[in-house]
């Protein structure tokens, strides 16, 4: 099998991309390749990789910043490998990541996704679990014992309910994704929108509920930030009444459905209106409770 190929867009904590490249460094199955593609300027970053000597790793920093899509689309442009992973900075990768996937992309040839099992950490790295984490495991997941292929429109509605993935984690199929690409538009709900376009084109997803990796939730994220001013659920919007429009289209009602009503994303709304409050963010109050309503101006 191949080497796989993972990619690090990179801005940020120092301390915490530091982590996840020593996570990487870790991995039991040496199969691997990683490219780390700097958006920002910290100074002391390009003299810490070059004492790594390890020639699996390869660094650059960008001239100009790129933002959060155009670096993965310039990741995405560099990967060279039939399968690659397009990690974040500040999640960890526990030893046997690679070798899991690896074994999972071998048994199962030609599958566009691998969702391995993850465990949610917190800024200090402690197994934590949230309301929006019980949820995504206990409400929306698909039962799974061992591995589950799942695919077309039962996981498109699964997912347009609930979110559960953890983007981060995913191992996609390089060609499946350059085939597809990144939208211009999105920025929070850039994953699930990558991941409905992909089985509306016809790739399946292996989910495996071997625990390999772990996602850093923690409140200085951008998804955070944007949820109480209004503008994440603004987003989460468009994307939901553009996807069930597309889905329609494309023969799948049960989707569709799922994605207007888009129950979970309301419920998240929800539970982020006393922090809008406490945060004195009047107006994103207002698009918060629109969005609980279902009321958003499309």
């Amino acid at each position: 099998m191949t080497t796989l190929d993972i990619m690090l867009p990179y801005y940020g904590d120092v301390s915490l991309m530091q982590t996840a490249v020593r996570s990487i460094l870790a991995q039991s199955d040496p199969n691997w390749r990683l490219t780390v593609v700097d958006d920002g300027k910290e100074p002391d970053v390009p003299g810490w990789f070059e004492q790594l000597g390890d020639e699996r790793v390869s660094y650059q920093r960008n001239e100009q910043n790129l933002g959060v899509t155009g670096n993965y689309r310039k990741c995405l442009g560099l990967v060279r490998e039939e399968h690659f992973v397009m990690m974040g900075t500040d999640d960890v990768m526990l030893p046997d990541y690679v070798a899991t996937v690896r074994a999972a992309l071998a048994a199962n040839p030609g599958i566009g996704m691998v969702q391995p099992g993850v465990q949610v950490i917190d800024g200090d790295g402690v197994p934590t679990e949230g309301l929006a984490d019980q949820a995504k495991k206990r409400i929306y997941a698909p039962k799974v014992n061992g591995s589950r292929v799942m695919g077309g429109e039962e996981l498109a509605t699964n997912l347009l309910r609930g979110n559960w993935l953890f983007f981060p984690s995913i191992c996609w199929r390089t060609e499946a994704v350059r085939s597809i690409g990144f939208r211009d538009n999105l920025e929070v709900t850039q994953d699930l929108a990558l991941v409905i376009d992909l089985l509306q084109a016809g790739e399946r997803m292996l989910i495996s509920d071997t625990v390999c990796f772990q996602y850093r939730r923690h409140a200085v994220s951008i998804s955070s930030k944007q949820a109480f001013t209004g503008a994440r659920f603004a987003e989460a919007n468009r994307f939901f009444q553009d996807v069930a429009d597309r889905l329609d289209e494309h023969g799948w009602p049960k989707a569709a459905k799922a994605s207007r009503l888009h129950l979970s994303s309301r419920i998240h709304a929800l539970t982020m209106l006393p922090g809008a409050l406490k945060n004195r963010q009047s107006d994103g109050a207002k698009t918060l409770l629109r969005h609980v309503a279902g009321n958003d101006v499309r």
